[in-house]
C-alpha cells in the first residue's frame, strides 16, 4: 500500500478557527484530509497496541505557529511516517488503521451515516441492487452482494469490488480495487467520471479457478467475467479460437468455455489504463496488466509500431520504488534515497523500467529482473 501526502490546505472548523489539513492519497488517489492531531492520535493508538519500538518516529508538536518552511518539513515527516506504516504488513492491515482511514474519509466527505441504494454490477452488466449504509466498508458491501446472488460464504473472499469506468468508445477501464478502509458509496461518489462498483475475482493464481468451478454460482461469475474480458480484448484470441468460444457461448457450455479460455494468453489478467513508459524512449505508451503472478508490460516499438511485451515475475521482484510527484513539481526524495539504498544491497545491477500514470501524480519505478526479449538488457543507462 502506497501512501502519500502531496499537499496541504488551510481549512476552517465549525467555530471559524483555521487549521492546516494534510491530504492523504492512497495508491495515487485522494482519500481524505486530516489534521495533525488526528494523525498524532493514530500514532498514540498504534503505540499503545504495538509499542513505540515497532513504530517510526512521529514529528513533534510545536507551540508556536509554523513557518512555511516548518510546515513543509512537517508534511514531509508525516508523509514518511504514514508511508512507513503502509510498508509494514503487521500495521497496514490493523483495525486501528482501517478504522482511522474510514472515519477520515467520512469526515472529509461530510457524509453522515444513512441508508442509501447502491448498485453493484457483474462484468456482463447484470445489476445487483443493494441498500447499504454510507459508512459500510468494502468487505461489508462485498458480503451483502454475494449473499444476494447466493454465492456460498466459502467463496466470497475470492472476489472483490472494483471501480470500473466505461469509456465513450465502449471499452472499460479498471480505476482501482476498493480497499477495506473505504466506503464504496463515498468512493464512487467522489471519483471523477461515471464509475460502476463491479464484482470481479481477486486472486493472482488461476489454479483457484478449479475450486470455484465446482460451484454453480462461482462458475457463472468466472464465466461472465471471462466472456467480458475476451470481448474487450484483454484475452488474446485468434479467429479460430474466437469461433470455438462463440459456439460454446451459444450452447451455454460455461465450463467448457472456461477450460478453453484458461489456455489463452492473458487469461485472468487485470488490465489498467494505459501509462507512459521511459523505454524504448520517454513518453512511450504502455499497456499494463497483472495476473498469473506477473506484471506484464506491452509497448509499441519502431516505425511499424510492433507490440512487444516484457513480463516481470512477481516471485522474482526483489524491490521496487514508488515516488510521488507533488503539485509543485518536487519529488519525494526520502523514498527515492531509501529505495536506492535497498537496491544496492539486494543486487549489484537490477534492470528497471519507469512508468508514469496519465491520470495521477504518481511515478512508479519498478526494479525487478527482466526476462523477456522486449526488455532484455535494460539498465540504468537506458533510463
Amino acid at each position: 500500500m502506497h501512501f502519500s501526502i502531496p499537499d496541504t490546505e488551510e481549512l476552517c472548523d465549525d467555530i471559524g478557527s483555521t487549521f492546516m489539513g494534510y491530504s492523504i492519497h492512497v495508491n495515487g488517489v485522494f482519500h481524505c484530509t486530516v489534521r495533525y492531531r488526528q494523525l498524532l492520535n493514530l500514532h498514540e493508538q498504534l503505540k499503545k497496541e504495538y509499542g513505540s519500538s515497532n513504530l517510526p518516529s512521529f514529528p513533534p508538536k510545536k507551540i508556536l505557529p509554523l513557518s512555511p518552511t516548518q510546515l513543509e518539513e512537517r508534511r514531509a515527516m508525516l508523509e514518511k511516517y504514514i508511508q512507513t506504516i503502509g510498508q509494514d504488513s503487521q500495521l497496514v492491515n490493523t483495525d486501528i488503521l482501517n478504522g482511522f482511514l474510514l472515519s477520515a474519509q467520512q469526515e472529509t466527505s461530510c457524509e453522515k451515516s444513512r441508508q442509501v441504494p447502491l448498485d453493484v454490477y457483474l462484468m456482463n452488466g447484470y445489476k445487483v441492487s443493494l441498500n447499504v449504509l454510507t459508512t459500510e466498508r468494502s468487505v461489508q458491501v462485498l458480503e451483502k452482494v454475494c449473499q444476494q446472488i447466493n454465492l456460498p460464504g466459502l467463496y466470497v473472499y475470492y472476489f472483490s469490488l472494483f471501480l470500473i469506468k466505461r469509456e465513450e468508445d465502449g471499452s472499460i477501464t479498471v480505476s482501482r480495487k476498493l480497499q477495506d478502509f473505504e466506503s464504496p458509496f463515498i468512493s464512487q461518489k467522489s471519483i471523477k467520471g461515471v464509475n460502476r462498483v463491479t464484482l470481479r475475482k481477486s486472486y493472482w493464481d488461476p489454479g483457484y479457478d478449479l475450486e470455484l468451478m465446482s460451484d454453480s454460482v462461482a462458475l457463472n461469475l468466472l464465466y461472465v467475467q471471462t466472456v467480458a474480458d475476451v470481448e474487450h480484448g484483454w484475452v488474446l484470441t485468434n479467429k479460430e479460437t474466437q469461433q470455438r468460444l462463440a459456439l460454446l457461448q451459444a450452447r451455454g457450455a460455461k465450463q467448457e468455455y472456461l477450460e478453453l479460455a484458461r489456455e489463452l494468453k492473458y487469461y485472468g489478467f487485470l488490465q489498467f489504463r494505459s501509462c507512459f513508459c521511459d523505454y524504448p524512449k520517454p513518453g512511450s505508451m504502455v499497456v499494463v496488466s497483472v495476473g498469473n503472478r506477473e506484471l506484464n508490460l506491452r509497448v509499441r516499438f519502431g516505425d511499424n509500431q510492433e507490440m512487444k511485451e516484457g513480463s516481470f515475475k512477481v516471485t522474482r521482484m526483489r524491490c521496487w520504488r514508488i515516488t510521488t510527484l507533488h503539485n509543485n513539481g518536487s519529488v519525494n526524495e526520502s523514498s527515492k534515497t531509501e529505495s536506492s539504498s535497498s537496491i544496492k544491497k539486494l543486487s549489484e545491477k537490477l534492470s528497471s523500467v519507469s512508468l508514469k500514470s496519465s491520470s495521477s501524480k504518481q511515478l512508479v519505478l519498478s526494479h525487478p529482473f527482466v526476462e523477456n526479449d522486449a526488455f532484455e538488457g535494460i539498465g540504468d543507462d537506458d533510463l
